[in-house]
């Protein structure tokens, strides 16, 4: 296969009034970054934005990526997404301003019958005010997790293509969600199942199963995979379904986050 032409794009930081302060100029600043982080799941959408433009919608339904955050992205900074082939697949990097911030690969996998689908009735998460602070007691190996239901209308849709700075006509004119929404609905699996001080999404593996579109009652099912220590910063790995109208696997997601930096351990 041919090398993709590189893919740049003016990043921006959907994230900036979240709860997760990670995003917010003056906090991220105080922890040693530059300014507030654009987010994981948004550079992991600047990056599927190559392996779609290799094997268009096929790549949503069986394709196969993995994406690891090394550096920031900030507001406002160009973010170069290069895909070189490499056997079957891609290999890809994030860039921006010089800085190798993001790698990862991408292949689309053979048909295969998606994973059977998990429990009918996902368990709901804690209404926000009773979420526990997340540790190693509240996020155990085992820990069920799920999101409430969540429809992506036409015009959140539109937004977030706006937002990420998608050139691909293919999620608009056939109504699919895209990649970084989906990544989304994982964060808010760890959001709000515990109350987070500022995180750090580290990275996903995803494989998709089919597409998701505008009007789907989208879930999340999973658990914690793991969780554990390194580099003083505590870590959780979550393994996720996205289920859309409790009767299709989307995809599965493998799912790390940093839930408490070393800079805040008590």
């Amino acid at each position: 296969m041919p090398a993709l032409p590189a893919y740049s794009v003016s990043a921006y930081n959907l994230s900036h009034a979240s709860e997760n302060k990670i995003h917010d100029d003056s906090v991220a600043q105080s922890l040693g970054f530059t300014g507030g982080l654009v987010p994981g799941v948004e550079v992991f959408a600047y990056a599927c934005h190559q392996p779609v433009a290799r094997w268009g919608s096929a790549f949503l339904t069986r394709g196969e990526m993995l994406c690891r955050f090394f550096k920031p992205v900030y507001d406002g900074r160009q973010a170069v997404v290069s895909a070189d082939a490499s056997g079957d697949g891609l290999e890809l990097r994030v860039e921006s301003e010089g800085v190798l911030c993001a790698t990862g690969s991408a292949r689309l996998g053979a048909e295969v019958p998606p994973p059977a689908l998990p429990a009918l009735i996902p368990p709901l998460p804690p209404a926000l005010d009773q979420r526990p602070p997340a540790s190693i007691a509240s996020l155990p190996v085992g820990k069920p997790m799920g999101i409430r239901p969540e429809v992506i209308d036409a015009e959140r849709l539109q937004k977030y293509l706006d937002d990420v700075r998608e050139t691909d006509p293919l999620y608009a004119r056939e109504h699919i969600v895209h990649p970084g929404l989906l990544l989304r609905l994982c964060n808010t699996a760890l959001k709000d199942n515990v109350l987070l001080a500022p995180w750090i999404h580290t990275g996903s593996k995803v494989r998709f199963h089919a597409l998701a579109r505008v009007g789907d009652v989208l879930t999340v099912r999973g658990a914690v995979a793991n969780n554990y220590e390194s580099k003083g910063h505590r870590i959780v790995d979550l393994d996720l379904t996205i289920v859309a109208n409790d009767r299709t696997v989307v995809a599965h997601v493998l799912h790390t986050a940093i839930y408490q930096l070393r800079h805040l351990a008590s």
